[in-house]
């Protein structure tokens, strides 16, 4: 349906927070996400609006195939690379990596210009095992300078800062960074090309697992979840959130597991224009271990905080079948798109 709105919604979320309910008091703030002004016409469900099978909660996002963001696949899709063997017996892992730009519906009628390694938004999760050695082999075929910089130990020459060893990678070329995985833990890779916060909003950013050699207890469900917003007006605030790239598509598309399964989740946070992000579970706990480069955790909570580019590694068991909330406990976030369910089956 046609929703009208008098006077009309403003697409910032802080104008949308503290102006669009006292202007529009027929709509809820949580039925009524920052785009619904700009939408073309659709029905109430892809508009975001309260749905029988979410009452008092958005929904609404959009489709995989026509975003261009599957979310659920990115879930568990880890990258171990081409893999052979060095003269020293050691393992080498490689990937190609290509800078794209792209763009993604991430909201009814709302296209985001794009930046992207391997043309997602997060890029591809790589996965090595700690003392593996590493080669990424990046192509720039993008229109500005990029570079590659892992969360990690390494040289200078590999950390994909401007100035120090390659630099920019300018568009056309291509540079392969060298280095050894270590250390074990939950990490990430980004470009660090000035102006930085535009180059990491703009989606040039991916996890990077680093298994530790002794392994730890082998999980039933591992998945990665990356945090991150979108600013679409082009000034220094976001206007929609996710995990793993997409608004609002755990909440049509719950993460499916298992009772009493254990639970393995990677959470990295690479949100810009916002100092802090979060993460709630309903209705149960979890294990956390910082950064991941511990093998116990150095808490059992329901909630976390991370600052951007910090990241952790969650350990869970759902006692009981259900439907389970997740989101970030800043409530602002959630109702701009990053919130979801865990759908607990035997």
């Amino acid at each position: 349906m046609a929703v009208e709105h008098n006077p009309p919604f403003v697409t910032s979320r802080r104008g949308l927070l503290l102006g669009a309910v006292a202007a529009v008091p027929a709509l809820s703030l949580f039925g009524s996400p920052a785009w619904a002004g700009d939408a073309p016409a659709m029905d109430q469900g892809a508009m975001g609006m309260d749905r029988a099978d979410h009452p008092g909660f958005p929904t609404g996002s959009v489709p995989p195939d026509r975003a261009g963001i599957d979310p659920t696949a990115i879930l568990r899709d880890f990258d171990k690379g081409q893999v052979s063997t060095l003269p020293d017996g050691r393992i080498l892992r490689e990937w190609e990596i290509t800078a794209l730009d792209r763009d993604f519906e991430i909201a009814p009628g709302v296209i985001f210009p794009g930046w992207t390694y391997n043309g997602r938004i997060p890029g591809p999760t790589l996965w090595a095992q700690e003392g593996d050695a590493l080669r990424i082999h990046f192509t720039n075929a993008s229109s500005h300078p990029h570079t590659m910089h892992f969360h990690g130990v390494h040289t200078a020459e590999m950390d994909g800062t401007p100035g120090v060893g390659p630099g920019n990678i300018a568009p056309g070329s291509t540079f392969t960074y060298e280095f050894d995985a270590t250390p074990f833990g939950t990490h990430l890779y980004h470009c660090h090309t000035s102006p930085l916060a535009v180059h990491i909003a703009k989606g040039l950013y991916g996890g990077f697992i680093i298994e530790p050699k002794a392994g730890r207890e082998p999980a039933d469900d591992e998945m990665v979840m990356v945090m991150n917003g979108y600013n679409t007006d082009g000034g220094d605030n976001n206007e929609f959130y996710s995990v793993n790239g997409l608004p609002f598509h755990f909440m049509d598309n719950p993460v499916k597991v298992k009772k009493g399964a254990l639970v393995r989740i990677h959470l990295i946070n690479v949100l810009e224009y916002d100092p802090i992000n979060s993460f709630h579970l309903h209705a149960n706990f979890f294990h956390y271990y910082p950064t991941g480069t511990m093998l116990t955790p150095s808490e059992f909570t329901d909630t976390v905080s991370q600052v951007q580019g910090q990241r952790g590694m969650l350990e869970l068991r759902f006692p009981y079948v259900g439907r389970y909330m997740f989101h970030a406990h800043k409530t602002e976030f959630a109702e701009l798109g990053w919130i979801g369910f865990f759908e607990v089956t035997e």
